[in-house]
């Protein structure tokens, strides 16, 4: 058993904070009461005073996202970190980031959830309800849904209204109309329409959720930049150059690759596979090796020059397919990125004469690890799985070396030191 000993009043945040982890880790081991009833009132003291910590927890969020600090240790977007690092759910960490983003334009909710008067669950509907407001619709929305929540509405329900919010404030001021479609497919799915023109153009009107943005941003933003200082185009017509590019680019590749053992294609068992890593049995795989579209990837066999030395910078088309079956996603631990949308890294850094144009010196690496890589190498360290992979483990910056936060495995959660006497005083 392990003790603290904390004087609330003169405390500092951080050592309230690891007072409540070592009381957490302790109550982990502890067995539930053999009363059923005595569970049922423990458990909802503990909900309750977790969802005040959640408060807290959405302050400490808030700060790291409005500062960036989630870039200096390597992650790409706040709820990068809360999934990677954190080993959130992309739905929870999405819900943690939209609370704290809103909540000081929410001052009823953020002070309601601090003194125990709201639940996370309500509070993060809410948040979630007035994302998209305006701060004079944010402030009518959140009086509107905290008067249901008051009136005994579940979760849901209020979630329900909340999906709606626009409505409701239009038929409270009087000022309803029908909402346009936009509105009603909502905000959590990505869509886009086409409407071909007469002259054969087409127009093209849409939406991202935050991830797949991430992925237009990543993918099209390095594209985007002009080509010189004789690039004349506005970003809009650059943007359109880049997702062209991008697309020309897929039509020409194959549409799908399976990788088998040249045994496999000539009638042996053994299972192929996709780049996903999706098994293929091998009679299946011998039906579609040669299909239109498809291109087998034969792997052990071949004459397709796969190392390029230090003449060429660029993979070749044949080497990044290859990379394509080997990662299937980012190379840095944790980061979810397909490997179809990543960018070739020369492992030990092409420019600096360590790491030539060889199959067994790349890896595949979204463009944003790629930057971080190459601007602070000090910060990823690098290793071979069993299978050939290389492995990027994000390290914490210069400055935080000495801290306990960051150094376990994506997911966990380090027990605090040790503290002595456990005696709590007011």
């Amino acid at each position: 058993m392990h003790s603290v000993k904390v004087d609330l009043n003169e405390a500092s945040t951080m050592e309230l904070v690891n007072a409540a982890a070592m009381i957490a880790a302790e109550l982990a081991t502890r067995e539930a009461p053999e009363s059923p009833a005595a569970c049922l009132e423990l458990t909802e003291t503990l909900v309750a005073a977790s969802d005040m910590q959640e408060s807290a927890l959405a302050s400490f969020i808030g700060r790291v996202d409005t500062a960036g600090e989630q870039a200096r240790w390597g992650y790409p977007s706040t709820q990068a970190w809360l999934r990677s690092r954190l080993g959130m759910r992309d739905s929870r960490a999405k819900e943690r980031l939209t609370l704290a983003r809103q909540r000081h334009r929410l001052t009823q909710v953020t002070e309601r959830l601090a003194t125990g008067d709201l639940s996370h669950g309500y509070a993060t509907t809410v948040a979630d309800s007035v994302a998209r407001l305006d701060d004079t619709d944010c402030a009518e929305a959140e009086t509107i849904l905290l008067g249901f929540v008051d009136q005994g509405f579940s979760a849901g329900k209020v979630a329900a209204f909340g999906r709606r919010i626009r409505d409701l404030i239009a038929e409270r001021d009087d000022t309803e109309d029908a909402p346009d479609e936009d509105t009603k497919r909502g905000y959590d799915k990505s869509w886009l329409t086409t409407t071909r023109s007469l002259d054969g153009g087409r127009y093209i009107k849409g939406w991202l959720n935050p991830e797949d943005a991430a992925i237009w941003d990543g993918t099209l933003a390095p594209l985007a930049k002009p080509a010189g200082p004789d690039d004349r185009r506005d970003l809009p017509e650059r943007t359109a150059a880049a997702l062209s590019s991008v697309l020309s680019g897929g039509h020409k590749a194959s549409k799908v690759t399976v990788i088998c053992d040249l045994d496999t294609l000539t009638g042996g068992n053994a299972p192929a596979r996709l780049t996903d890593g999706t098994p293929i049995p091998a009679a299946q795989a011998r039906r579609i090796a040669l299909s239109a579209g498809v291109s087998p990837l034969l792997l052990g066999r071949g004459n397709t020059p796969l190392y390029l030395g230090y003449r060429e910078r660029f993979a070749s088309p044949a080497q990044r397919q290859v990379l394509e079956t080997l990662y299937s996603s980012c190379a840095v631990r944790g980061c979810e990125v397909p490997g179809t949308l990543c960018e070739v890294d020369h492992v030990h850094g092409w420019a600096l004469g360590h790491s030539p144009t060889d199959i067994d010196q790349l890896a595949l690496t979204c463009g944003w690890h790629n930057r971080f890589k190459h601007s602070r190498p000090d910060q990823v360290q690098i290793t071979k799985d069993g299978d050939g992979r290389y492995v990027y483990r994000l390290l914490p910056p210069a400055d935080a070396r000495g801290s306990t936060i960051g150094t376990g495995p994506p997911g966990s959660i380090g027990r605090p030191p040790d503290s002595p006497a456990l005696d709590w005083a007011a």
